[in-house]
C-alpha cells in the first residue's frame, strides 16, 4: 500500500476539484425553476425511480401472468413489491423489485442480483388506459418461448441494465465493471435523466453564476456544452415557394449529437463521455444496415431516431431536435401537426390540394404520412424521423413498406402508386433516393457496384447514406470503385471516413500503410481505432517511427474500447482477433476463453479459438473445441 504526504493529498484534492463535477438538480433549480417545472413528470424525470406505492404502476395485488406455461405472480409482502417467476435455473423464485424503469406506454421492473447486476424483467406493465388495451401484464416476446437458457431471457446478458440500459436512464452513469470478478459496482449521480445529463457537469457554471473567484475565466458560462444553436434563429418562409429557410446556417450539430448519445442505435467505445465533444469520440452509430433499416432507410429494427434523422431533408436544412421538441418537457412545442406549421405554411400544406384527403382525416395529417410509426416493445409506437415522402412505387419494386398501404391495406402498392401519380402528375421521389443502390447490394445484383459507387460519390446524399454505400463496397472493390473509397477516407464527415475504412477490410497489407496510417491520428476516436484494427496485421518493421508511435496509441484506444464492453463476449472476441492479427497468441487465447466463460452459448468464440489452435499447429485441440 502506498501513502501520500499531506502536501500530495492537498494537491490531489485540488486537481480533483479543478475538474468539472456534478452538483445535482436541486442546486440547478435555485435559478432555473421554470425549466425544472417543465421537466418534472417528463419521461426523462421518470426514466428510472425508486420503488414506492406511487411509482409502481403495475398490479401487484396477487396478480398472475401465464407465459408458455410459466405462471408468474406479482404480490406485496412486508412493504416489498415482489414477483415470483422463473430464474436463471428455470425454477420459480421470489424476487423483490429494486427500481421501476420507464413510465409510458409501458413500465419495466429491475431486479438486483448478488454480483451487482440489475436485470430488466421481460414481463412489463402496459400503462396505457384500459380503453386502449392497457392496464395489463404482457411479455416483451409474446410469440417466442424465451426460456432460462436463451440469451434473451430476462436474467441473461441482453437484459442487463448495467451494460445495456443504464447510460440512457440515469445521470453521470459509471458502469464500473470488474472483468476479473465479473461484478458490477455501477453508480450514478442522479437516478433519472436530470439537468446535467444534457448540459454537462454544473460546478463551473455554479461558480460563474455566483461570481465566485475566477468566474471571469469561465467560458460558455462555465458549461462544457452551451446549447445555443437556436439562439436568434428564425425560420423564414419563401412567399413564392412556401418553403422554409433557416435565417442563418446551423454552425454545428452539438445539440443533435448530445441527444444522439441515447437516441441512437450505437456502440459504446469509451465511458469517458465529455459534453460538447463529437459523438463518435465515445459512441459509434450504426449505419443503414440490413435488418436494422429497410433498403430505403425506413426504420425496421429498434434504431431510435438519430440514424433516421441524419437521412432527412430536415437535418440537411439545419433543423435541430429542439426546433420541434421542448427540451425540458420533451413534448412537442405545439400539438400534433401544428408543430410542422411553425416552419411550413399551413395555407400551402394543410389543404386537400396537397394531401388529397378529407380535412381532419388521418391522411390529412403531416405526421401520419411523413413520420409513420412502428411498434417496438409490443405497445410502443415510434415515429420514423426521416420525414420521407411515401413511395409505394418502391414497395412494388423492392418490397419496402409504405405508409399509404398501412392505411389502405386492402389495396395494392400499385394502386397507391397510381393514385400518387394521378394526384401530382408524376411519381413523387422525395429527398431520399438510395433504395435501389442499397437493395442491389443486399441481394447481390449485377449492377450493385455501379450503383454503390455512384451513391458513395454523391456529395448531395446524406453522410450516413454515403458511409453505408462505402461500407457495402467491401464486396465490390475494383479498379473503378477503389478511387471512390480512397476519396472517402479524406471526407470531412467522420461517419464517411469510417464507412470507407470498413470497405477496405480485405485489401493486401502492402496497401494499408499509406491509406490507413494518416487516420491513426484522426480527430475522432471511432476512426482512429478502426484504422488501428486494420493496421494490426502489418509488421511494425514496415512502419516508420512516427507511424509506430501513432499505431501504439490508437491500438491502446482500440483495446480500451473493447474493455469498455468487457462484460460482452463480442468485445472479448474482438480482442482475440486483434491480438491474433498481431501474433500475441497468449493474449488472444485468453480473450477467446474469456468470451466462452462469459457466454457458453457464444459460438463465434469457439470457432475462433479452434482456428487459433490451427494457427499454432495444434489441430487436435482445435477439433476438441469444435466438438
Amino acid at each position: 500500500m502506498m501513502f501520500l504526504s499531506v502536501a500530495e493529498c492537498h494537491l490531489a484534492l485540488a486537481n480533483k476539484n479543478a475538474l468539472p463535477h456534478y452538483v445535482g438538480r436541486t442546486t440547478c433549480i435555485e435559478c432555473h425553476a421554470e425549466q425544472n417545472a417543465r421537466w418534472a413528470g417528463s419521461h426523462h424525470d421518470l426514466a428510472m425511480q425508486e420503488v414506492t406505492e406511487k411509482t409502481v404502476l403495475g398490479d401487484f395485488d396477487n396478480a398472475s401472468f401465464n407465459y408458455f406455461g410459466t405462471l408468474s405472480r406479482f404480490f406485496q409482502r412486508e412493504g416489498l413489491f415482489l414477483v415470483q417467476t422463473d430464474g436463471p435455473d428455470g425454477k420459480l423464485h421470489n424476487y423483490p423489485i429494486k427500481y421501476t424503469f420507464g413510465v409510458y406506454p409501458l413500465q419495466q421492473y429491475l431486479i438486483e442480483f448478488s454480483n451487482g447486476r440489475l436485470q430488466a424483467l421481460s414481463i412489463a406493465w402496459d400503462t396505457r388506459p384500459k380503453t386502449e388495451g392497457g392496464q395489463r401484464w404482457f411479455h416483451l416476446y409474446p410469440q417466442e418461448n424465451i426460456t432460462h437458457d436463451d440469451e434473451l431471457h430476462w436474467t441473461g446478458r441482453n437484459q442487463n441494465w448495467n451494460a445495456i440500459c443504464a447510460e440512457c436512464h440515469s445521470t453521470d452513469l459509471k458502469k464500473h465493471y470488474d472483468s476479473k470478478t465479473q461484478r458490477f459496482s455501477t453508480t450514478f449521480s442522479e437516478i433519472d435523466v436530470s439537468c446535467e445529463a444534457c448540459h454537462g457537469p454544473g460546478a463551473d457554471h455554479l461558480k460563474w453564476a455566483k461570481r465566485e473567484p475566477g468566474w471571469q475565466t469561465q467560458k460558455n458560462k462555465g458549461l462544457s456544452l452551451l446549447l445555443n444553436e437556436r439562439q436568434n434563429v428564425q425560420w423564414l418562409i419563401d412567399p413564392k415557394t412556401a418553403k422554409p429557410r433557416r435565417s442563418q446556417p446551423r454552425q454545428s450539430s452539438k445539440e443533435i449529437e448530445m441527444c444522439a448519445r441515447c437516441h441512437a442505435r450505437r456502440t459504446l467505445i469509451s465511458e469517458e463521455y465529455e459534453h460538447g465533444k463529437p459523438l463518435m469520440d465515445t459512441h459509434l452509430p450504426r449505419l443503414l444496415e440490413d435488418n436494422l433499416y429497410y433498403a430505403d432507410g425506413q426504420i425496421q429494427d429498434e434504431v431510435y431516431v438519430y440514424g433516421s434523422f441524419l437521412q432527412s431533408k430536415m437535418y440537411q436544412a439545419g433543423v435541430t431536435c429542439s426546433d420541434c421538441h421542448e427540451p425540458h418537457s420533451v413534448q412537442l412545442r405545439l400539438p400534433n401537426q401544428q408543430v410542422c406549421f411553425q416552419c411550413h405554411a399551413a395555407t400551402q400544406y394543410q389543404t386537400p390540394k396537397h394531401h388529397f384527403h378529407p380535412s381532419e382525416s388521418t391522411g390529412a395529417n403531416c405526421i401520419a404520412c411523413h413520420m409513420p410509426t412502428m411498434n417496438y416493445m409490443v405497445v410502443d409506437p415510434r415515429h420514423d424521423h426521416s420525414f420521407r415522402m411515401p413511395r409505394p412505387d418502391l414497395s412494388q419494386e423492392l418490397g419496402t413498406p409504405n405508409v399509404c398501404n398501412d392505411c389502405h391495406n386492402a389495396q395494392s402498392p400499385a394502386w397507391a402508386a397510381d393514385k400518387l401519380k394521378a394526384w401530382y402528375g408524376k411519381q413523387p421521389r422525395g429527398f431520399q433516393n438510395f433504395a435501389k443502390a442499397l437493395s442491389a447490394a443486399r441481394i447481390g445484383s449485377a449492377d450493385a457496384e455501379t450503383r454503390l459507387q455512384r451513391l458513395a460519390n454523391d456529395d448531395n446524399a446524406p453522410a450516413i447514406v454515403r458511409a453505408t454505400a462505402l461500407s457495402e463496397l467491401a464486396s465490390h472493390l475494383s479498379v473503378n470503385t477503389f478511387p471512390v473509397v480512397e476519396k472517402g477516407l479524406q471526407a470531412t464527415d467522420p461517419l464517411i471516413r469510417f464507412g470507407a475504412l470498413q470497405a477496405l477490410e480485405a485489401i493486401p497489407l502492402d496497401y494499408r500503410i499509406p491509406l490507413f496510417s494518416p487516420l491513426l491520428t484522426d480527430p475522432v476516436r471511432s476512426v482512429r481505432i478502426e484504422a488501428a484494427r486494420l493496421l494490426a496485421p502489418v509488421p511494425s518493421k514496415h512502419l516508420s517511427q512516427a507511424q509506430r508511435q501513432a499505431f501504439k496509441k490508437a491500438a491502446q484506444e482500440y483495446v480500451a474500447a473493447q474493455r469498455a464492453n468487457a462484460e460482452r463476449p463480442e468485445a472479448q472476441l474482438n480482442l482475440g482477433l486483434f491480438y491474433t492479427s498481431q501474433g500475441k497468441t497468449q493474449k488472444a487465447k485468453a480473450a477467446y476463453q474469456h468470451a466462452i466463460k462469459l457466454a457458453p452459448d457464444f459460438m463465434p468464440a469457439y470457432v475462433n479459438l479452434a482456428d487459433f489452435y490451427r494457427l499454432i499447429g495444434n489441430d487436435a485441440k482445435g477439433k476438441q473445441v469444435l466438438r
